[in-house]
């Protein structure tokens, strides 16, 4: 008889049954949740001297959880954002084992009483319009390479999509002519149709000629498809590049994920409607795609100038108080 109470049988329908084929998720996701049962167990198992083989569901308690949770803080200098994140793998896990195991539920109630850190907000970085030309001016277009590298700037940059999506992308979701347009698969096993700036339709064209339809588009020295490490990778290297002319951009930290934000706010400075901006970044929710309207601070400054203070005196009257008299005579 299986013994239900052994932790390593349930980690792995955890793994992959229930990400897998219940939720199918996506491979990074995957891979999310994979990595804090990598750390979390062999914590789980020298500080329950328990080998990991050997430990129960009930060696992972809700006072080794919290210890792993300041483990990751402290010792591994994590944000606060990622002991949520691992915190929810953590949570996950017990709710998983809770539901199909009756004699459970009281340790999955302790595990997931585990509260979530309040963090700070950070505030949502782009680019102005300067500082993208600046690094789309980076790249030799006279090599190869460099010319690769203009494309996939100016893709990003056109299509907001993610280094995932862009390192994925396969030339047959091209749509190149006089209605270009590209076809991204991204979070949630969704896909979404964004259009192309006839100077990034030339600029792929180029890029993808004489080449089969099922090669990626993006392809590193070697001719292997990019990761969406190495886009991350060009992206930072022409920033450094380009705070050299531009010592505004010394100060930001350009990502990928930066020139997204970008694409977001620079629609919306352009006069797009929200939701376009969120079909086109392919959010599910609009409250998602609202934060861009907060942090435009060029926008903010249009609206302010748009209040009428004129009629606003420089010194403010002074409102006389009743005296003492008249307010006994009221009573």
């Amino acid at each position: 008889m299986r013994d239900e109470t052994l932790l390593g049988p349930w980690v792995r329908r955890f793994l992959l049954e229930h990400l897998v084929a219940e939720r199918n998720l996506s491979r990074n996701t995957q891979a999310s949740y994979r990595d804090t049962l990598a750390l979390l167990l062999p914590f789980a198992s020298k500080h329950g001297d328990r080998t990991i083989d050997r430990m129960t569901i009930e060696d992972v308690t809700p006072s080794i959880v919290r210890k792993f949770l300041d483990h990751l803080e402290h010792d591994r200098k994590c944000s606060g954002g990622t002991r949520n994140q691992r915190l929810a793998t953590i949570r996950s896990l017990a709710r998983f084992i809770g539901i199909r195991s009756p004699a459970h539920v009281a340790w999955c109630a302790e595990i997931r009483a585990t509260p979530f850190k309040k963090t700070a907000k950070n505030v949502i970085g782009y680019l102005e319009q300067a500082e993208m030309d600046a690094l789309l001016a980076q790249p030799d277009r006279r090599t190869p390479l460099g010319d690769r590298d203009h494309a996939l700037l100016l893709f990003l940059y056109n299509s907001g999509a993610r280094a995932d999506e862009a390192a994925k992308l396969t030339i047959d979701n091209l749509q190149l002519g006089s209605q270009s347009s590209v076809r991204l698969h991204g979070k949630g096993n969704k896909f979404r149709i964004c259009p192309l700036w006839p100077v990034t339709a030339t600029s792929l064209s180029r890029l993808v000629a004489k080449r089969s339809k099922s090669d990626a588009v993006f392809l590193n020295r070697i001719n292997h498809p990019l990761t969406r490490f190495g886009i991350h990778r060009l992206v930072t290297h022409y920033a450094e590049l380009a705070s050299k002319t531009l010592p505004s951009l010394a100060t930001k930290r350009v990502s990928p994920h930066i020139i997204r934000h970008t694409t977001a706010v620079h629609l919306l400075r352009a006069g797009v409607d929200i939701n376009t901006i969120r079909a086109w970044l392919g959010h599910v929710s609009l409250d998602t795609t609202h934060v861009y309207a907060e942090v435009d601070m060029d926008m903010k400054a249009k609206a302010l100038a748009r209040v009428d203070i004129a009629d606003l005196q420089t010194k403010p009257r002074l409102r006389t108080l009743p005296s003492l008299m008249t307010f006994l005579k009221a009573l």
